[in-house]
């Protein structure tokens, strides 16, 4: 329960954060500027470090989530963050989604479902000191 919480809303800092950066940089972007003046102007804009901290958070729910489940399953798990990237960006940006690109959203989404009915158990009975053990005698 602990590990879908935190996936959770890691997947949902990552997808508002890359909205609040996507609109943000958008509106910079609309007036004709240099590249410094862009990114002069994208450092004082408030809705940048916003995003820039929700994705931040993600990071490291995300890095937590690693140490106590598989990567095999956080990783499929935190897919589901593409699927609402495509919502958001349809809902919140306006964008315009084509039926191909909800059908692939669609099919990440199974995937993601998949996934997470094969549980989230870590496999600890190989520690790092067993793998690295077998990597060195392999080079002998």
């Amino acid at each position: 329960m602990k590990t879908a919480a935190v996936l959770a809303l890691a997947v949902l800092s990552q997808a508002a954060g890359n909205t609040l950066l996507s609109r943000a940089m958008r509106q910079i972007a609309s007036v004709d500027h240099s590249w410094f003046s862009t990114l002069r102007q994208a450092l004082a804009e408030p809705a940048i470090w916003l995003g820039t901290v929700l994705v931040t958070t993600f990071f490291l729910l995300y890095a937590a989530s690693l140490s106590w489940a598989d990567l095999s399953f956080v990783l499929p798990a935190t897919s589901f963050g593409y699927v609402l990237n495509v919502a958001f960006a349809h809902y919140f940006l306006s964008e315009s989604v084509s039926a191909l690109r909800w059908g692939g959203t669609l099919l990440i989404a199974i995937g993601v479902v998949v996934v997470s009915r094969s549980g989230t158990n870590t496999t600890r009975e190989r520690s790092s000191q067993t793998v690295f053990s077998g990597i060195r005698e392999d080079s002998k």
